[in-house]
């Protein structure tokens, strides 16, 4: 039985040039892959209640949450070089940005730490504990 696998790269020697950028995870998927002017045609207004920030989007409410890196940590954004022609070749990556906060959007329901993103950004300390030297 064979196996078919591919390997991804990430080009790291690219962090030096990337601009710190400004991050939004939204609840959507975008069906369009390529270069868009964005802040030419997408413009919000936020309002910010306590920690929670309210948009609308297309006619819906989105209510979010900023979120720092965990510390130590630098967040990337990535963008492939050169598309593969399938899903076995080997893929290459390059870091086009770096983000140390991002705003994730719920679609009209609050943020709350049951969030995914919220439990992402939990995930190094509790490795930490869980894989870190043991003090007796």
């Amino acid at each position: 039985m064979s196996c078919n696998t591919s390997v991804t790269r990430v080009n790291v020697s690219s962090v030096a040039q990337a601009q710190r950028v400004p991050v939004h995870f939204l609840p959507c998927e975008i069906e369009h892959n390529g270069p868009a002017q964005v802040s030419e045609y997408l413009t919000t207004t936020t309002k910010d209640c306590k920690l929670e920030k309210t948009v609308s989007f297309r006619g819906r409410g989105l209510k979010g949450q900023e979120l720092s890196c965990p510390q130590g940590y630098t967040g990337l954004v990535l963008k492939e070089t050169n598309k593969p022609s399938s899903d076995h070749e080997d893929r290459t990556l390059r870091v086009s940005s770096v983000f140390d906060k991002l705003t994730y959007w719920n679609l009209e329901t609050p943020p709350n730490s049951d969030d995914t993103v919220v439990m992402a950004m939990d995930w190094p300390e509790l490795a930490e504990a869980i894989h870190g030297p043991v003090e007796d």
